[in-house]
C-alpha cells in the first residue's frame, strides 16, 4: 500500500539510524540487568532525537525512561533490549555457528524490539512538534523481560502513575496484534541447608541438603497431575551442594519457575509448592528457606486499543518483504522441521501454506489460533495503563522462539523492514489515541471493567528487590 500516512513518512525519514541501532545492540547481547552498554545506546539516541531523558528508573540502573511534548495525555511506548544465556550465533548464517565469547545472543529479538519502539516513539515526537499539539510520548527503556520483571518492579514503584495508554510488541513470524494470552508467573529460590558428613564412615550424621531438593522435585512433579492444564511448573538446581560424593551434601538450591493463567491461580499453585518444599525438609531433617527472585503478572487485554490497532494493521498491510527476503527466510526455514512450521500456523491461527517462507499477509483481528503461553512482565503495565501489544514479523515462518536460527535472522534486511513495520503501527495507533480523547477514555473503561472483580495485586512484595545479580552465574 502506498505510504501515504504524515506518520509514516516520519518513520520512514529516520529508519536508517534504529536499524543501526539494532544492529549495534544485536552485537553487544547483555543479558537481564546487565545491559549497561545496550541501555546506553539507547539512552544516547534518546538524547539525539531531542528527548528529556530519566535514567536509572525505579532505581534500576539500565532502565531509562525519554519524554517529549507538553501537557495533554501521555502515551507511554515500550521497549526491551536485554539477551539470552546459550543462543551466540553468526549473522545470518543458516547453520549452528556460535560467535567466540560468553555465548549470549539476541535469541528472542530485543535488539530490534527496543529499537522499533524507540522509533515508534520518534515518530510521535516529530509529528507533536510539526503539529503542535497537545500531548506526551514515553520511551520506556525496560531491561530484563527475560525473568528478571522489570517491568514489574517499575509498575510497583509508580513509574506508568500518570500513563495514560501503553503500547508494545514482539517480534513473530507474522503481522498481528497481539493476543493479550500469558501465564502469570514467580520465580522462587529454595535453599535447603543440611548436615555434612563421611558419607561411608558415619552416614547416619549426615542431613542431605540434595536428598531434600530431589524429594521436593519429585512431590512438584506427582502434582503436576493435580493442577489446571494451562499451568507450569519448571526448576534449576542452583546449588547441587558439592562435587564430592563421598561428603553428604550439607547445602543445596533450586530455583522454580512457577506460571499459571492468572494471578489467583498462580498464588494457589504458590502454596502448594511451598508445602512440598516444607515436607521434603521433614523428611530429611534438614531446614528450608525460600525467596521470591521475579514476578509478573498475565496480560490483561484492551478491546478498543486492539481494534484501533488492527485499522493501522489493515491500512499499512502486511511488511514489504521481497523475493530475496524470501530466498533468505527459505534456507532458515530448511534447518527446521515441518513440525516447527506447522506449530507457527497454528499458533496464529491461519491454515497452512506450504512454500511461504515469509509473512505476506495482516492476520485478521477476529483469527485465533492455539497460543503457546510463555510470560512477560508486560502484563503488569497491562493492569494498571490500557496496554496493547502487536505482533511484528521480522523471521521466517516456523522459526522457534529463543533458538539460534532467530539470533541469525536478527540482521537480517526481513528483520530490518518488519521492524519499521511494526513501528508504523505502534506509532499510529499512538496518533489515534492523541487525536481521539474518546479512544482513551474508551480503554480506560475496558481496563475498569476488567480489573473491577478482581483488582490488580502485584505477585511483587514490596520487600522483593529486583534481582541484580540474577545473571552472574550465566556469566
Amino acid at each position: 500500500m502506498q505510504n501515504t500516512e504524515e506518520i509514516w513518512r516520519l518513520a520512514d525519514a529516520k529508519k536508517p539510524e534504529f536499524e543501526a541501532l539494532s544492529d549495534r545492540v544485536w552485537g553487544m547481547p547483555e543479558l537481564a540487568y546487565t545491559e549497561t552498554r545496550s541501555c546506553a545506546e539507547h539512552t544516547a539516541m534518546l538524547r539525539e532525537q531531542g528527548f528529556r531523558v530519566t535514567e536509572k528508573v525505579a532505581g534500576i540502573p539500565t532502565a531509562v525512561m525519554g519524554e517529549a511534548g507538553e501537557g495533554g495525555p501521555v502515551i507511554a511506548i515500550l521497549g526491551e533490549y536485554d539477551a539470552l544465556p546459550g543462543l551466540s550465533q553468526e549473522a545470518g548464517v543458516a547453520e549452528p555457528r556460535p560467535l567466540p565469547g560468553p555465548g549470549f545472543g539476541h535469541g528472542c529479538g530485543h535488539n530490534l524490539l527496543g529499537s522499533a519502539s524507540l522509533l515508534a516513539a520518534t515518530a510521535v515526537k516529530d509529528w507533536l512538534a510539526a503539529n503542535g499539539l497537545p500531548g506526551r510520548v514515553r520511551y520506556y527503556g525496560c531491561p530484563a523481560e527475560e525473568g528478571g520483571a522489570a517491568k514489574g518492579f517499575m509498575v510497583r514503584d509508580g513509574a506508568f502513575k500518570d500513563v495514560d495508554i501503553a503500547i508494545s510488541w514482539h517480534p513473530a513470524a507474522f503481522a498481528a496484534v497481539q493476543e493479550a494470552v500469558s501465564l502469570a508467573n514467580t520465580r522462587i529460590d529454595f535453599s535447603f541447608v543440611g548436615r555434612a558428613s563421611h558419607a561411608a564412615a558415619a552416614p547416619h550424621l549426615g542431613r542431605s541438603a540434595l536428598d531434600a531438593v530431589e524429594l521436593m522435585n519429585v512431590g512438584v512433579n506427582y502434582m503436576r497431575e493435580h493442577m489446571p492444564s494451562d499451568a507450569r511448573i519448571h526448576y534449576a538446581y542452583l546449588d547441587a551442594g558439592g562435587v564430592a560424593p563421598n561428603v553428604v551434601q550439607p547445602t543445596a538450591k533450586v530455583r522454580y519457575l512457577i506460571r499459571a493463567r492468572d494471578l489467583v491461580e498462580l498464588r494457589r499453585l504458590i502454596e502448594r509448592v511451598r508445602k512440598i518444599a516444607d515436607g521434603a525438609a521433614l523428611m530429611t531433617e534438614t531446614k528450608v528457606s525460600s525467596k521470591v527472585v521475579s514476578g509478573v503478572s498475565n496480560l490483561l487485554g484492551n478491546t478498543p486499543l486492539e481494534r484501533a490497532m488492527q485499522s493501522n494493521l489493515d491500512r499499512l498491510g502486511p511488511p514489504p518483504f521481497d523475493d530475496l527476503d524470501r530466498a533468505r527466510a527459505a534456507e532458515f526455514q530448511a534447518t527446521l522441521t515441518e513440525e516447527d512450521i506447522a506449530a507457527s500456523w497454528r499458533r496464529i491461527g491461519l491454515p497452512m501454506r506450504k512454500g511461504v517462507s515469509l509473512c505476506d499477509v495482516v492476520v485478521p483481528l477476529e483469527v485465533r489460533g492455539a497460543p503457546m503461553m510463555g510470560s512477560t512482565d508486560v502484563g503488569d503495565v497491562s493492569w494498571v495503563v490500557p496496554t496493547v501489544q502487536a505482533r511484528g514479523s521480522t523471521y521466517a515462518i516456523g522459526t522457534p522462539g529463543h533458538s539460534w536460527q532467530l539470533t541469525a535472522q536478527g540482521k537480517l534486511p526481513a528483520a530490518h523492514k518488519g521492524m519499521v513495520h511494526v513501528a508504523k503501527v505502534m506509532a499510529g495507533t499512538a496518533i489515534d489515541c492523541l487525536r481521539d480523547p474518546a479512544l482513551i477514555e474508551a480503554a480506560k473503561a475496558d481496563l475498569a471493567a476488567r480489573t473491577a472483580a478482581n483488582p490488580y495485586e502485584p505477585v511483587l512484595s514490596p520487600d522483593v528487590q529486583p534481582p541484580f545479580d540474577m545473571s552472574v552465574t550465566a556469566a
